[in-house]
């Protein structure tokens, strides 16, 4: 696909770019993707907001973490966007494949089935990478409404728009250079409701900062170092360096939350932690991409079951989330449980991200 985007510029002043060129940023950002779901999707969440009329720092930690956000900003703009991509090739192993030495694999058409697979696998892993940004998005933009401090909202605020900038640049990569977008994946979308619709503060931090965020940040390290596609290696590596600032930022917010807490209202917390691990996990699956290629259902989902590699790409995703859950305090007997029936326990001993 031929880019529609004018050529980026390297300044960062405002007077690098005319009223025009911003205009036509904004007409090649209108282009939609050859195929990919349209629409809104409204919910209807309830939550209290939070004045603070003190606006000197209160808590240290988060005031430095803000003004550290501001200095490593970057414009998803600026990558660099005329790397040529082909969705069909091996850009990943194929080795990593979750059907690789399957029956179903062995009967592939190698010149146009497979590369197909190839195309629809990516399309699938970004695209739910996609929609979890803005889900991101959406829960952070919440976060600024009830953190009780000046410096969580300050924050919250310059995460707000790290998520905006992911967005745009996920979803450039997917209508230009894959040209195909997935519908969210229905365990990440369950997930990221409850997220939302709760109107408990922490539960926003919980759920998006340690639990989205932290798969995410797990993720993004091994497609960053299994990939040898540049383009979609640089933007996961900017990336990540921000995913690590907002788990940091939820480790750091909710590091006193849980101590002195109900044990009705702990436990809560916990069912949470083990629920959203669930989905989490099964968000990589892939059902939806074997449906639409017919490929045999039930087969590809036990064959993505018993992948070696698969197993061990959904372990690695919870290297974040457990030494964090533990630092937290909520590494419970009753989620050490959780943990260790989901095979993450391993983790436990990783360093926390704060």
């Amino acid at each position: 696909m031929v880019s529609a985007y004018p050529q980026a510029t390297s300044s960062s002043t405002p007077s690098a770019a005319s009223a025009t060129s911003y205009t036509a940023l904004a007409q090649a950002a209108a282009v939609a993707a050859k195929e990919g779901p349209t629409g809104t999707d409204t919910r209807h969440v309830a939550f209290p907001m939070t004045y603070t009329w003190d606006y000197a720092a209160q808590r240290i930690d988060l005031r430095a973490l803000y003004e550290k956000s501001k200095d490593l900003n970057w414009n998803a703009r600026t990558l660099p966007w005329d790397t040529k991509v082909d969705p069909e090739a091996p850009n990943v192993p194929d080795t990593l494949n979750p059907l690789f030495g399957t029956p179903m694999w062995d009967k592939l058409e190698p010149k146009r089935e497979l590369p197909n697979l190839r195309r629809h696998l990516a399309s699938y892993l970004f695209s739910n990478f996609l929609h979890g940004e803005q889900g991101a998005l959406l829960a952070t933009a919440q976060i600024v409404n009830c953190a009780p401090t000046p410096d969580a909202k300050l924050y919250a605020a310059a995460q707000v728009f790290d998520e905006a900038r992911h967005v745009e640049a996920y979803d450039r990569y997917l209508r230009e250079k894959i040209e195909l977008v997935y519908p969210i994946s229905p365990y990440l979308k369950t997930l990221l409701d409850m997220i939302l619709e709760d109107a408990r503060w922490d539960f926003k931090y919980l759920g998006m900062q340690i639990m989205v965020e932290g798969v995410a940040l797990g993720a993004f390290g091994m497609i960053h170092q299994m990939t040898d596609e540049p383009l979609i290696q640089q933007i996961t590596h900017q990336i990540m360096q921000d995913e690590a600032r907002h788990v940091a930022f939820g480790v750091l917010s909710l590091k006193d939350t849980y101590r002195e807490m109900a044990q009705n209202e702990l436990r809560d917390r916990e069912d949470f932690i083990l629920v959203s691990s669930r989905l989490l996990r099964d968000r990589f699956l892939g059902q939806e991409v074997f449906e639409r290629l017919g490929l045999p259902q039930k087969e590809c989902e036990e064959a993505v079951e018993r992948s070696e590699a698969m197993m061990l790409f959904r372990r690695l995703l919870f290297s974040k989330i457990v030494p964090n859950v533990k630092r937290l305090g909520l590494l419970t007997p009753y989620v050490r449980k959780g943990f260790e029936e989901l095979g993450v326990i391993e983790y436990e001993t990783w360093e926390p991200t704060a």
